[in-house]
């Protein structure tokens, strides 16, 4: 009863407040135009009949009792009016929601019960006018008091009637209303009727005007923010499709690249795929380089149409087996120019262009067609440079093969300098490093996820296709194979050669083999029969799943057959499985080594391989998934130091613990090549780095820097400086003798000096001086030092 007191003491304050909020968002609806026309007319209409309500009901309140002249008129206009704007403001209310009805629930057709609520209040108006004449709402009474009619309740009645009508309209489609708009209809349609049954026992309280107005406020503000998501919902359309157009464009532009850089390829019997390729590792490069995403991307598109100027030079020069003429070089050499000339009108993308013309210039100055020099040649030009000699140098050629992974090495590091900058080439010389199958490199024959291979085989290993490495990824191989039918015999099914070659290729003749240092481990045929030549052992088992006839397995054959393969290894250890129709044939090789590669070269005898398709797993094998039948090959079982030994079959493939770095700190450990190496760098690697569990690689790894004992190294990002000096005393007897000394074994003593950020590390082993200074420019708890290497055993190592 007190808060009913309250209320009403304040009442004309509230309602004078109400109302001028109402004439407010009046106004605001009229300058709205994100809304449909019906439903701002709607808006507009339950605004100021809301407003109109509140301040004729106010006045009601002022003049009752009123007898004076103004006082007559006020009360009968005021009671009148309150009367018709609740009707008024219920009708703008249906209309609000026919147009609901129309623009969100997609009704072509106004609901009926939309319709019956529009009658009522249309009734509802007519009776407040007659009420007028006739009296039976309310009346007058003689002290210019109003007061209620004996069927007052009829003046309720009716709209209840709509307002209820309205409600089980929007329950009915709350699903399709957004949760708030729904929830708000809902209110206005609920809270109005639960006031009049106050309003039927208090008397002296406009709790049902208020209420009504309250809610026009609140619908307003809920539209308001439905309005706002719609507009959020348009803005975010209007951006998906500027996002897609920009993506289409992209496409377009990258399908155009690509179309293009193929129809340069084409021109060219030995450049297939060229462009493509020059495009990844000039992308890899500038990546490792510390390029932002936008660079990469552009250098990417610039190496792609690098050779573009080919399309203006004849076709038969560019494919000329013999050497060029003095004239025929000169028009190669215009190739540069007349790629800028064509590239030079996409005036969007101005890199395209400098990417065409200076890609052949030299770092010493030498190159053409301007002759620039050093840092005078654009920095996507550099790069390009450097990844278009590495496919140059890895592909095949007219009048060579692909040259050894290790021979394109060299061919780099004699370039630094004079033919590449030097800060791409050593991040080329890193990818090769780190390319431990030789991924990196033109694909003749079969290729993963690429088109599916054939290949027709005549005499025995006639034709072997590509190698297909094995790796702890499982491999995957299907195929189909038919016997000739001009020689059938149960010799016409595939075999596989199991070897290692530096350019992954099968070779027979015995020049080729020492050039290309192949070895070969054996061969198995698909129905089992096998032929061990450099492995430790073989181990075949054979699953007989269809037993037939000599006779029948030759018409089988001609019939053709499907074959899946898999294969993995793991360490010195290989598994394969070949699955047919037939018979289950596994093997379980045991390799010499740990750090030789194994191929799989298919071929076979008067038969032809169709279909053939390799596919190569994600998920590694398990280290004890493939069986083991000889002991493992171990060159790191001489004694023991303070840190335990490690054997190193590949480029960084593994390493020592991480030893905290003191200042005056020694290491001295005995290290030798493995009999495997063979290069300059099959040697030992000193990294200074961080990881939480000390561990090379491990959580949050940071990589300083990495020394290697032939005098190159292997900077880091931005997060450290490094200097080098390298030199070779009397000591240096060469190259081929620095080999030969690793081969046999030696001490090697390194020396690790720390003043705070500041690491100094400098070694002496066979000649060469080493001093490299590391200044890390970054917040690490400690720093630590590890060996590795590639090809190498270490072994005792003592810290002091």
């Amino acid at each position: 009863m007190v808060l009913l007191e309250v209320f009403r003491a304040h009442q004309l304050n509230i309602m004078l407040v109400l109302s001028g909020i109402c004439a407010i968002l009046a106004i605001f609806v009229l300058f709205t135009n994100t809304m449909t026309k019906s439903r701002k007319l709607a808006l507009v209409f339950m605004e100021i009949s809301a407003m109109f309500l509140l301040v004729f009901d106010r006045y009601a309140y002022i003049y009752r009792g009123d007898i004076s002249t103004n006082g007559y008129w006020m009360v009968r206009i005021s009671n009148f009016m309150v009367f018709l704007c609740t009707s008024i403001l219920c009708y703008s209310f249906a209309l609000y929601s026919k147009d609901l009805a129309t623009n969100e629930l997609e009704r072509q057709k106004t609901p009926v019960r939309l319709k019956v609520v529009e009658g009522v209040l249309i009734t509802q108006m007519i009776l407040v006018i007659l009420n007028l004449f006739f009296g039976f709402f309310y009346y007058i009474d003689e002290s210019n008091k109003y007061q209620r009619a004996p069927l007052f309740f009829c003046s309720y009645m009716l709209p209840f009637v709509a307002l209820i009508l309205m409600f089980t309209l929007i329950f009915q489609y709350r699903n399709k209303l957004g949760r708030g708009l729904c929830i708000t209809l809902l209110l206005f349609a609920v809270c109005p009727v639960v006031s009049a049954l106050f309003q039927f026992y208090v008397y002296g309280i406009s709790l049902v005007n208020i209420t009504i107005s309250t809610m026009a406020i609140i619908l307003y503000l809920f539209a308001f923010v439905d309005m706002n998501k719609t507009l959020e919902r348009a803005r975010n359309i209007e951006i998906d499709y500027l996002k897609k157009e920009q993506k289409d464009i992209q496409l377009l532009f990258e399908q155009t690249a690509e179309a293009l850089a193929s129809a340069i390829d084409a021109k060219d019997k030995y450049t297939h795929g060229h462009s493509n390729r020059v495009a990844d590792y000039s992308r890899r490069i500038a990546e490792l380089a510390g390029k932002d995403e936008k660079d990469c991307e552009e250098i990417y598109f610039a190496a792609l149409l690098h050779d573009v100027g080919k399309i203006g030079v004849p076709d038969y020069i560019i494919n000329k087996d013999g050497k060029l003429t003095d004239e025929e070089f000169a028009a190669i050499k215009q190739h540069p120019v007349i790629g800028k000339q064509i590239l030079a009108s996409i005036n969007k993308s101005p890199y395209l262009s400098i990417g065409a013309n200076f890609h052949h210039e030299r770092y010493d100055g030498k190159g053409y067609p301007a002759g620039l020099k050093g840092d005078d040649i654009p920095d996507i030009a550099r790069i390009i440079a450097v990844a278009d000699s590495y496919d140059a140098m890895t592909s095949k050629r007219s009048y060579r093969d692909p040259l050894s992974q290790d021979k394109v090495r060299e061919e780099f590091v004699k370039g630094i300098g004079n033919q590449f900058d030097p800060q791409y080439a050593k991040l080329m010389l890193h990818l090769i490093d780190i390319d431990s199958e030789y991924e990196m490199k033109e694909k003749e024959d079969l290729t993963f996820g690429d088109t599916k291979t054939t290949l027709t085989c005549d005499e025995f290993r006639s034709d072997v296709l590509e190698g297909i490495v094995m790796t702890p990824y499982m491999t995957k191989i299907s195929l189909n194979c038919k016997s000739d039918p001009d020689h059938p015999g149960l010799e016409c099914i595939p075999t596989m050669i199991i070897f290692d070659a530096l350019d992954s290729r099968y070779h027979y003749e015995e020049d080729d083999r020492k050039e290309m240092v192949y070895y070969e481990y054996g061969e198995v045929r698909f129905d089992g029969k096998y032929e061990v030549s450099g492995a430790r052992k073989f181990k075949v088992d054979i699953t007989e799943d269809k037993t037939l006839t000599d006779a029948e397995l030759i018409e089988a054959y001609k019939k053709g057959i499907d074959y899946e393969i898999e294969a993995s290894r793991y360490l010195d250890h290989g598994l394969i499985k070949i699955t047919s129709e037939l018979k289950t044939v596994e093997i379980i090789i045991a390799f010499p080594d740990n750090a030789r590669y194994a191929y799989i070269g298919l071929t076979g005898e008067h038969c032809r391989l169709n279909n053939v398709d390799a596919d190569r797993s994600e998920e590694r094998i398990a280290d004890d998934y493939i069986p083991r039948i000889a002991k493992p090959v171990s060159y790191i079982e001489g004694p023991v130091g303070d840190i335990p030994n490690v054997q190193v079959d590949g480029w960084c493939s593994a390493a020592t613990e991480g030893v905290p770095i003191k200042d005056n700190m020694k290491i001295i450990f005995h290290t030798m090549s493995l009999p495997t190496a063979r290069l300059i760098w099959h040697c030992p690697y000193i990294r200074l780095f961080y990881s939480k569990d000390r561990k090379v690689n491990g959580e949050d790894f940071r990589d300083f820097v990495l020394i290697r004992l032939d005098g190159e190294t292997w900077d880091s990002d931005d997060s450290a400086e490094n200097k080098m000096q390298i030199s070779k005393n009397d000591d240096f007897n060469g190259w081929d003798a620095w080999k030969e000394l690793n081969k046999k074994g030696m001490i090697c003593k390194v020396v690790i000096r720390r003043n705070g950020s500041k690491i100094t590390v400098i070694t002496e082993n066979g000649g060469i001086y080493i001093k490299s200074t590391t200044t890390i420019n970054i917040d690490v708890p400690d720093v630590y030092v590890a060996l590795s290497g590639d090809q190498v055993a270490l072994t005792d190592i003592h810290i002091g």
